[in-house]
């Protein structure tokens, strides 16, 4: 059984392509879309979603190839581009009704926001981004063995085959170790939770290792195209995020002004599962965003 957010209505709807997306509905007032990061599903938004529930329409879908949504074979690298998949969530906010609308994510959700935010301008009112840089940035900053901390990238960048195959062997150590590393509280991520991620994971290793050879592929030339062209985020944006400038020797805070000039830039003390192991201070983030 898919375990969702207490008191949403689950709901599929068109993204792009023929491709359905999975999401969870809840709430009344203006839209705030909510993407979740790797290994999880939209079930980590639970507690901020409920906190943001009385002011706002709150939706939370499973990324395409994630969770209950489809995931397509990965027929050319364009069918898991942050670009397809970000135009996958134009589509569903216009199938509920919504030409405009606030998008926060994480993780690889929030690579999918940022893409959203330089494709999609008109679109989207205010972007909040938890714990990454833009996925060209984040090439640049990996460097020596402090590039460690993000084995799985090199590894899901590889050719199809060996990844999906290694990972698929070994679903629930692979998956398992992210949750039991990032999490600076593990009481955050209940045993019905993690079990949730684990499961979910396991049947979608093909679409998950296809959304991350992406971002050492056609991302990154979208990403470049951007960066040449001096394209810059036009709504105001909030990052939060753990202090991995300190840690691998860059300042964060400088690669985010580069893409948005209307930045306000947060480090927390909370670890990578941030919107679970902290939902007062990103939900009060997301606030304050939707307020400027």
């Amino acid at each position: 059984m898919t375990l969702t957010i207490p008191g949403f209505d689950h709901v599929r709807l068109p993204g792009t392509d023929g491709v359905e997306l999975a999401a969870a509905v809840g709430g009344s007032g203006s839209p705030v879309v909510l993407l979740h990061g790797f290994p999880q599903t939209h079930l980590m938004w639970r507690h901020v979603a409920e906190r943001l529930a009385g002011e706002h329409t709150v939706i939370c879908p499973d990324l395409r190839g994630y969770g209950a949504s489809d995931k397509p074979a990965a027929t050319g690298p364009e069918v898991y581009s942050k670009r397809t998949m970000a135009a996958d969530v134009v589509a569903l906010a216009a199938a509920l009704g919504h030409e405009r609308f606030a998008l926060a994510g994480h993780d690889r959700g929030a690579l999918v926001a940022f893409r959203a935010g330089l494709d999609h301008p008109e679109t989207l009112t205010h972007l909040g981004i938890l714990d990454v840089v833009p996925t060209l940035d984040m090439w640049d900053v990996l460097q020596g063995v402090r590039a460690a901390v993000g084995y799985h990238l090199f590894l899901m960048a590889q050719p199809p085959g060996l990844p999906e195959t290694m990972i698929a062997n070994s679903a629930d150590a692979y998956f398992g170790s992210f949750l039991d590393t990032w999490a600076a509280d593990p009481a955050a991520l209940p045993e019905p939770v993690r079990a949730e991620y684990l499961r979910a994971s396991a049947a979608a290793v093909p679409s998950i290792v296809a959304d991350y050879r992406a971002s050492a592929g056609i991302d990154i030339t979208h990403d470049q195209a951007d960066r040449d062209a001096g394209s810059q985020l036009a709504m105001p944006v909030t990052v939060v995020q753990q202090d991995w400038g300190a840690q691998l020797g860059y300042d964060a805070a400088a690669v985010w002004r580069a893409w948005a000039p209307d930045l306000d830039h947060r480090l927390t003390g909370a670890g990578h599962f941030m919107a679970e192991e902290a939902p007062d201070e990103i939900a009060g983030a997301i606030r304050d965003l939707l307020r400027r």
